[in-house]
């Protein structure tokens, strides 16, 4: 599941972008969940890491597109962000926030889906890795990029995702060996979590998704550091 926001607050382009979406998911098969937000206000707000790409306007009434895109940037240094303007001299900014691309309006379905096509390779190179629960009710394949954290309660692990929380057994210790090469690391001996959702460290906290988990002082100075070398695209 890719999950998209448009930022737009023309009622016109917010229909069309929403159209060619659909468009898209059917045309090319791919599975999208699209919310819509009609001024960078609503959208930076109570901010969470919860989407894939975000196609964004630049002009806005309340807060413009950029403006947001540096707020988002802050708690969110993964998603991929396509601004949408009628005047690309705008768009060339992009670099100050880390930009993917840029489309133009009036929006051509043409060059759209190339842009969108770049977006989704962007994506699926960060999704990571995936992993296989036997649930009650059937195989659950789960995307390393759609989990916060995991927690362990009990001999039980808590996997806290995008979608909710899901219980299934096992350890820590042996979870960490199925996500080697993926950005995770312990904050205590009860979280492993995931740094891509990490917006914060205050004091002995660390702020994930907007919740708040107690940072060991045996695992700080590991944690930080790992945290530092992710932000920075050390792996």
């Amino acid at each position: 599941m890719v999950r998209i926001a448009i930022v737009e607050d023309d009622k016109k382009y917010q229909e069309q972008i929403n159209d060619y979406l659909l468009r898209y998911q059917k045309e090319f098969e791919v599975q999208i969940e699209i919310s819509t937000f009609e001024d960078g206000t609503k959208i930076e707000e109570n901010y969470r890491p919860v989407f894939d790409i975000i196609l964004m306007d630049i002009e806005m009434p309340l807060m413009d597109g950029m403006t947001a895109a540096k707020r988002i940037r802050s708690v969110d240094s993964e998603v991929v962000i396509i601004f949408i303007t009628n005047m690309a001299k705008y768009a060339i900014r992009g670099y100050e926030v880390h930009a993917l691309d840029f489309v133009l309006k009036p929006i051509n379905y043409f060059m759209f889906i190339l842009k969108m096509d770049n977006a989704m390779k962007m994506v699926h190179r960060k999704e990571g890795k995936c992993l296989l629960l036997n649930l009650e009710n059937g195989i659950k394949k789960l995307s390393t990029g759609d989990i916060y954290y995991i927690e362990v309660i009990n001999h039980s692990l808590y996997y806290h995702t995008i979608e909710g929380v899901i219980r299934y057994w096992g350890t820590l210790k042996d979870i960490e060996t199925q996500l080697e090469g993926v950005p995770f690391k312990r904050c205590n001996t009860c979280y492993l979590v995931n740094l891509k959702y990490v917006s914060g460290v205050l004091q002995n906290t660390v702020v994930v998704a907007g919740e708040k988990l107690q940072l060991s002082r045996s695992k700080k100075k590991e944690f930080m550091q790992a945290v530092a070398n992710y932000i920075g695209g050390i792996k």
